[in-house]
């Protein structure tokens, strides 16, 4: 592939993944896509073949920009502490420029759950063995209630992901909206991670 063809291709993958955050992959249409991109619709078939190669393209693309890091910081080597707010600190901020990010792999994890094995097999899968062994010995040390690896991950990445995933619910029932939705999400910033580590203290 030369350098004009990547270009292109990036292009439209660019595209594709603006619309399909916007639709989902069962709202978008490929007119859409190409008008997008500035091609035409046989530029679309040419590099991605159907609407279901540039779903799967977009789906990876997006997964890998949530996934990887998460599993990145709580299998490294920082104290749990550290990790929580590392999470929430970085997450809130990288969300909140992504806002639709986790909704659209959230909704194509339903119709297509193998998509999430193929991006974290590379990886290994999630790290609960190196997490789970820093909860056990600070719980043996009374410092932490006893939690299971999968119970901490799957609660501190739910209170990081759900504001951006149900936003337009939230925005409906407690009628925040534009700039206080901004002003929700700063505060959460703020007290999440003291709120997560507080409920995980004896």
């Amino acid at each position: 592939m030369n350098a004009s063809d990547s270009e292109t291709e990036q292009r439209i993958l660019d595209a594709a993944h603006a619309v399909f955050l916007r639709r989902g992959s069962s709202g978008a249409r490929m007119q859409e896509i190409a008008d997008e991109a500035g091609v035409n619709k046989a530029l679309l078939h040419y590099y991605f073949r159907s609407k279901e190669g540039l779903s799967v393209a977009v789906f990876h693309r997006a997964a890998a920009s949530l996934f990887p890091r998460i599993v990145g910081i709580l299998g490294s080597e920082l104290d749990v502490e550290d990790k929580v707010r590392e999470l929430v600190q970085g997450y809130t901020e990288f969300l909140a420029g992504h806002p639709y990010l986790p909704g659209f792999v959230i909704s194509e994890l339903h119709y297509h759950p193998e998509r999430i094995r193929q991006v974290l097999a590379p990886m290994g899968g999630a790290p609960l063995s190196q997490l789970g062994a820093q909860l056990e010995t600070l719980a043996r040390a009374g410092k932490l209630r006893p939690i299971r690896p999968e119970e901490f991950m799957v609660n501190l990445v739910s209170l990081i992901l759900f504001p951006f995933a149900a936003r337009p619910m939230i925005e409906a029932v407690l009628g925040l909206e534009g700039e206080r939705f901004d002003a929700f999400l700063e505060e959460r910033r703020r007290t999440v991670a003291d709120f997560f580590l507080n409920a995980l203290r004896p």
